[in-house]
């Protein structure tokens, strides 16, 4: 009985992992223009999902509290010109995808002052967005976040399965076929 169990066991953790690794296989193969430097991992990563962050109110949050969903984590500052110019596209991503499967949750990192963060969405028309803060930059950090913007793909398994370092059109079409792929939904046309 004991073999019989282990045997089960495996298969089903086996069948479980080629199934993660056909999916970042599947997406991998589909990045085109500014997604080719979407740099898709051959095995999903482990993310310090319970390093500390907090909401704009000072509210002590994690990334375990989106386990369960795909999300699109930013990592960004006010300071930081190419975010500025892709956080309009991340905020209409969330606008568009975002529910039970998806969410775009966006990390300013360092001391960011609240009123500056709040100035910097005003200012570029962002509202829709998750807005955490890493004061102390522990998760980017731990994550090699060097530069910015960072953008990183969490499956729902709270587990890196892609990165892109620097900008990008998060809600271009060649993003779209990527996420929609990840999300097994048809393509919305644009």
């Amino acid at each position: 009985m004991r073999i019989l169990r282990s045997v089960v066991l495996y298969t089903a953790l086996a069948l479980g992992a080629n199934a993660a690794l056909a999916e970042t296989a599947d997406i991998a193969a589909l990045r085109q223009g500014d997604m080719l430097k979407l740099n898709v991992h051959a095995e999903p990563q482990p993310i310090p999902i319970i390093a500390p962050l907090e909401t704009l109110d000072g509210a002590p949050v994690t990334l375990a509290e989106y386990q369960g969903k795909y999300v699109v984590v930013n990592f960004w500052a006010t300071w930081c010109a190419p975010c500025r110019k892709e956080m309009p596209g991340l905020d209409r991503l969330q606008t568009e995808l975002a529910g039970e499967d998806f969410e775009v949750v966006t990390i300013a990192v360092g001391r960011l002052s609240v009123p500056g963060i709040h100035r910097f969405f005003e200012e570029t028309g962002v509202e829709n967005v998750v807005a955490l803060r890493d004061p102390f930059a522990i998760l980017s950090r731990q994550m090699s976040v060097l530069g910015l913007p960072v953008t990183v793909i969490m499956d729902p398994e709270g587990r890196e399965i892609a990165r892109l370092i620097g900008e990008a059109e998060w809600d271009g079409p060649n993003a779209r076929v990527i996420l929609d792929e990840l999300l097994d939904r048809e393509e919305i046309p644009s």
